[in-house]
């Protein structure tokens, strides 16, 4: 009797592990960002609104950065569940620095989060998608 009590309470701990995975699975779903967006960036160099196009193959980020401060820059990235990371380099003053970007997308879709401009400065920075 014991046996088959402890064979049921393993099968049940397992059926438990099962949900609660699909459960943490679904709750880490990756965030759809694919498309174009508006940011507004603030940083040392002041308020700016560069223009993000990103292509997303699930988890990994391409794309195009375009800024009146650090020009036109292809981009790679990840997208990890609502949190995002994207880097390209960019000339700044005739020297290329890796400029960083790193946030998260929250319930409404806006992107928030922080850059760092090669170790010369950072900011933060918002991010709406563009209305189609």
């Amino acid at each position: 009797m014991q046996f088959t009590t402890i064979r049921v309470s393993g099968m049940l701990a397992t059926a438990i592990m099962i949900a609660l995975a699909g459960t943490a699975e679904a709750s880490a779903q990756t965030a759809n960002v694919a498309g174009d967006w508006t940011l507004t960036v603030d940083s040392d160099a002041g308020i700016t609104t560069p223009s993000l196009t990103l292509v997303q193959d699930g988890e990994t980020l391409t794309g195009h950065y375009s800024s009146e401060n650090l020009g036109e820059n292809d981009l790679t990235g990840t997208v990890n569940g609502s949190d995002i990371r994207f880097s390209f380099t960019a000339d700044l003053a005739g020297m290329d620095i890796e400029v960083i970007y790193t946030g998260a997308i929250d319930e409404d879709g806006m992107i928030t989060g922080t850059l760092d401009l090669g170790g010369f400065g950072g900011g933060t920075f918002t991010a709406v998608r563009k209305e189609a």
